[in-house]
């Protein structure tokens, strides 16, 4: 899409992954207007950009009503609970930001002709019987298990973004984001790394749900960020899978983390949540096909940066 005179919207654009992707869009001259209810995202990771005049915030809950003035070039939908500790805590807003947030967000981009981008999520493959995961693959989803409230709206989501597409001739693209990690994560997040990794910086015992042989895929935030960019970018509907194909088990994150931060944790072991993943790795081929992307990051340098991150907000704290 073109540069400077861009203007792109971004749901959820306080949290992990969209404060990256407005710093992001800011970086190629973009103006960018975030909408947030803070629900999960924090000021603090777009307090810095507050002085930029190209960038604005709203306070707005998007299963509300939705309309910003003046022209919108893209709509960045990325507002949604995504760590299984906020999503269970919260399934019922789960729900409606995958539905009526996705719903009117859709209609912000109909209305302005923008073109429309949403991040799904590799949840959608649920417990896969099919590994490596391509975009192909239909999942195997528990819809009334705790986790189903992610794993359903991320999934009518896609299909409500597909439906205007047909229907509307609306400019859509879908991206389903594996395990992704970096600066802004949020220490208190619940996901495996940031767990990992507080545990570690304060000398607990590090917790591995089950016997650790379960396997995620960790992609670096810069990475996930330029992919995502990429697809936008792109003519391609999608979905896109945007992850790191290099696999892990939880105990080797346990390892890695351990090596990283120096700590002499012990790990401990713990059961294991109703409907955790066994295996998770995606198949990007399309995204390298049709995107010419793949990522840069490994674990170790992408943990190292983390861990840094993490001490300088101690810091400053």
């Amino acid at each position: 899409m073109s540069g400077a005179s861009s203007r792109a919207v971004v749901t959820g654009g306080a949290g992990f992954i969209g404060s990256h992707i407005c710093r992001a869009l800011l970086s190629r001259g973009w103006q960018v207007v975030v909408l947030d209810n803070l629900l999960t995202g924090r000021i603090d990771n777009i307090e810095e950009l507050m002085a930029d005049p190209a960038f604005t915030f709203e306070h707005h809950d998007v299963t509300n009503y939705l309309d910003v003035e003046g022209p919108v070039d893209a709509v960045l939908h990325l507002a949604s609970p995504a760590s299984p500790q906020d999503y269970l805590e919260h399934p019922i807003k789960t729900l409606k930001v995958g539905s009526l947030g996705t719903h009117n967000a859709l209609g912000l981009a109909k209305a302005k002709g923008a073109r429309f981008l949403l991040a799904s999520t590799s949840e959608v493959y649920g417990d896969p019987e099919v590994h490596p995961q391509p975009e192909s693959y239909w999942g195997n989803v528990n819809p009334v298990g705790p986790r189903g409230v992610y794993d359903e709206a991320k999934r009518f989501s896609e299909a409500m973004t597909l439906a205007y597409h047909r229907t509307h001739g609306l400019e859509a693209r879908i991206v389903r984001i594996f395990n992704t990690y970096g600066p802004r994560l949020r220490p208190a997040d619940g996901r495996v790394v940031s767990n990992f990794l507080v545990q570690a910086m304060d000398a607990k015992p590090i917790t591995i749900y089950g016997d650790g042989s379960q396997t995620r895929s960790f992609c670096y935030v810069d990475d996930e960020v330029r992919g995502i960019l990429a697809l936008l970018d792109s003519d391609v509907v999608g979905p896109v899978n945007i992850g790191n194909p290099r696999e892990f088990t939880i105990l080797e994150l346990a390892e890695a983390v351990l090596l990283a931060t120096g700590s002499s944790s012990e790990i401990v072991h713990e059961a294991l949540p109703v409907d955790d993943p066994t295996r998770r790795r995606p198949d990007i081929s399309l995204a390298e096909r049709v995107l010419g992307w793949s990522p840069e990051i490994d674990l170790a340098t992408g943990l190292a940066r983390t861990y840094e991150w993490y001490r300088e907000e101690r810091k400053r704290a």
